[in-house]
């Protein structure tokens, strides 16, 4: 199943890339979700959900609504991460998500992380939220210090009974009960070679060109008790200060891609006491972009830079056993 972001059209299709329908709920009209707030979920082989303004809409693949639970609590999120990687994780009758935020927020201020929740309990059934975990006393964003805006972000996943979750920029997983009052177990530092991240600054005019060259955990899986990490290793303080030198349009231009070739994003394969047993970049795939799906890895492919396609492709990989510097 596709979702196209520019025009929010839902299309459905089969593993062999027939599209079977096609059809669009976006916006202000009777059956819509109104905005979505994550990627859609496959629920069976005949339904999904779309978690969006208006609740957790239920569809059939024709694009009929099936169902509405209409949400207890909205607030207009602060962000939104639509593509494949990014979603909820189901457990029980309940999915796992980041909290969003809120534009009411003011995330300049040092009070604002010991306030914040960062993980969220979704209900499809009720409409009701949980939200739950703060910063680790011992993580960076309880130091004193400043930091650019959601550089916290997020990454989870669900395995052996434990939520696992990085806060974007800070290179140490985090292993929390997913019993409550989910309980912090243990923290498991990243062994990341050459990653560059921005540790804080001791006042709130943060660089906000660090948005782009500070290193950021961008998702996290475990798979054959090994964890799958992909990651921006971020730029040498050389080329952070080449950022921030006045140029012409053409030469910011050819900067940026010699930035993209020089600091692609990664793949860290690690032990479980985080260690790196292997660290590439995958070939010709989204690192971000990976899965799980009825425990299967999956990644979407690069869009081709020389020619324009009207489909993409999403390819079902695995560790080399013998040599985890590389996928199949």
């Amino acid at each position: 199943m596709e979702h196209r972001q520019s025009s929010e059209d839902i299309m459905g299709a089969d593993f062999e890339g027939e599209i079977l329908a096609s059809f669009s709920k976006l916006g202000d009209v009777p059956d819509g979700y109104g905005k979505l707030m994550s990627t859609l979920r496959i629920l069976d082989d005949k339904t999904f959900l779309a978690y969006g303004y208006n609740g957790f809409m239920t569809y059939d693949f024709t694009g009929e609504l099936q169902s509405r639970v209409k949400l207890k609590e909205f607030r207009v999120p602060n962000f939104t991460r639509k593509a494949m990687g990014f979603g909820m994780e189901k457990w029980k009758s309940k999915y796992l998500y980041v909290d969003q935020g809120s534009q009411d927020i003011d995330y300049s201020s040092i009070e604002a992380y010991n306030e914040m929740r960062l993980l969220n309990w979704l209900d499809p059934e009720t409409g009701e939220k949980e939200p739950f975990i703060q910063f680790p006393e011992s993580s960076i964003f309880k130091s004193g210090k400043y930091f650019f805006r959601d550089s916290w972000a997020p990454s989870f996943t669900l395995a052996d009974d434990r939520i696992y979750v990085v806060f974007g920029a800070e290179p140490v997983i985090y292993v929390y009960s997913l019993k409550k009052p989910y309980s912090l177990l243990s923290s498991i530092p990243l062994d990341l070679a050459d990653y560059r991240y921005f540790r804080g600054s001791i006042d709130n005019s943060v660089d906000h060109t660090l948005m782009f060259t500070s290193g950021n955990i961008l998702n996290i899986k475990k798979v054959d008790g090994y964890f799958v990490i992909a990651y921006f290793p971020g730029y040498s303080d050389a080329d952070k200060e080449a950022e921030n030198e006045n140029k012409t349009q053409q030469e910011n231009l050819l900067f940026r891609e010699r930035m993209l070739n020089k600091y692609a994003k990664r793949i860290a394969v690690l032990d479980t006491l985080g260690n790196t047993i292997g660290d590439f970049v995958p070939e010709g795939l989204i690192p971000q972009s990976m899965l799980l799906r009825n425990n299967e890895l999956w990644m979407q492919e690069k869009p081709d830079k020389e020619e324009e396609r009207d489909y993409f492709r999403l390819f079902r990989v695995e560790l080399r056993v013998a040599n985890k510097n590389s996928l199949d």
